[in-house]
């Protein structure tokens, strides 16, 4: 093992750089990964140019990133299950304290949970990590490392489908066709959706989710009305959906779904917006549509990997630029102006073929 350990590290605000850390020791519970594959999300752009999402701001430098696989390298002296050579995906959310919500087996809502990448902690744009062993997952031979990061966003459509039912014969609208909508989408049908409609201001995006097998594509523009959107949902279905998606945090993208949503359906919203957003709550209230928040995703790694080893979600053609570690700018920049639908990063300098 070399003394490289190269690192996209956030400063403060639009301040990144590429720096040398050390190489860190796994605790006894913990395995040290060699990274190889790490996709950057909106999230981590977010940190970027904000230096921080809400209430969460970065105060020291911290190392970006969360949805990654790599090879582990070395196992803490308490590891059984894993072993150097092991290729694994890395499920970030780790909880730290079993309260009442890790007993029930709803971890994601743990107030004491450690998110890599989520400030003050480190994530893993990096030659070398360390994460609690528990919190990987083995990889089948036949899912590559680009899929593995991709557990992570597909986990998040595993479980907004969860939340909202979704069951064979259901019609599902998805509201934003990005990397997390267009993975919905793939889970929806999976699922049993006989119908998913999925909308976006971007053609690229509709033309991508059309390949990846949704049944209406609706170009939306900044200006429509969510009434009007509502009626046009309506009339591609020949009915109302009974579940809509909402994956871009927009107002007038929930307000869509609300109004799209069948009476006595289901509405989840996954994008995150304004603290303060307004609603249709009483069009929901009286129609019986239940409104449904999605807090990253709980329990999913396992089925997630299952879906793609076994071909039942093709997730590939979702990777659509890579850059190795050295040019994380530029893959930042891509991400930014909204090129592609998941820019991965390639940590592995031992392995940059395309």
């Amino acid at each position: 093992m070399d003394s490289d350990n190269l690192a996209a590290v956030l400063h403060s605000k639009g301040d990144l750089r590429l720096e040398q850390r050390p190489i860190p020791e796994p605790a006894p519970d913990e395995v040290l990964l060699r990274m190889h594959s790490v996709g950057i999300c909106g999230s981590d752009v977010h940190y970027w140019l904000n230096g921080g999402i809400g209430d969460t701001v970065v105060k020291k430098p911290m190392v970006l990133g969360h949805e990654s696989a790599g090879c582990v390298v070395k196992v803490g002296s308490g590891v059984t299950h894993l072993k150097p050579g092991d290729r694994v995906a890395v499920e970030p959310g780790v909880p730290q304290v079993m309260d009442d919500f890790v007993k029930s087996g709803r971890y994601n809502l743990s107030p004491n949970l450690f998110i890599c990448g989520k400030a003050p902690n480190d994530g893993s744009i990096c030659r070398y990590y360390t994460h609690k062993a528990s919190f990987c997952y083995r990889l089948p031979d036949n899912v590559s490392f680009e899929e593995g990061a991709l557990i992570e966003p597909l986990s998040v459509g595993i479980h907004a489908c969860r939340r909202a039912g979704v069951t064979v014969g259901n019609s599902v609208l998805i509201c934003g066709a990005g990397s997390i909508g267009l993975l919905t989408l793939l889970v929806a049908k999976a699922m049993g959706a006989s119908q998913v409609i999925i909308s976006d201001l971007s053609a690229d995006r509709l033309t991508k989710a059309k390949e990846l097998g949704a049944d209406c594509l609706l170009a939306v523009k900044r200006e429509d009305v969510p009434e009007e959107l509502a009626r046009r949902v309506e009339g591609m279905l020949g009915g109302m959906p009974h579940i809509s998606i909402e994956c871009t945090g927009a107002e007038s993208s929930i307000q869509t779904a609300i109004y799209a949503t069948l009476s006595g359906g289901v509405v989840v919203l996954v994008g995150l917006g304004a603290k303060m957003t307004t609603v249709p709550l009483l069009n929901a209230v009286v129609r019986e549509v239940d409104i449904r928040g999605v807090s990253r995703y709980c329990n999913t790694w396992p089925l997630a990997i299952s879906m793609v080893a076994s071909k039942q979600v093709n997730i590939k053609p979702l990777v659509t630029h890579i850059y190795p570690l050295e040019e994380a700018m530029q893959a930042f920049e891509t991400t930014r102006q909204g090129h592609g639908v998941k820019v991965m990063i390639r940590c592995d300098k031992s392995d940059q073929n395309p």
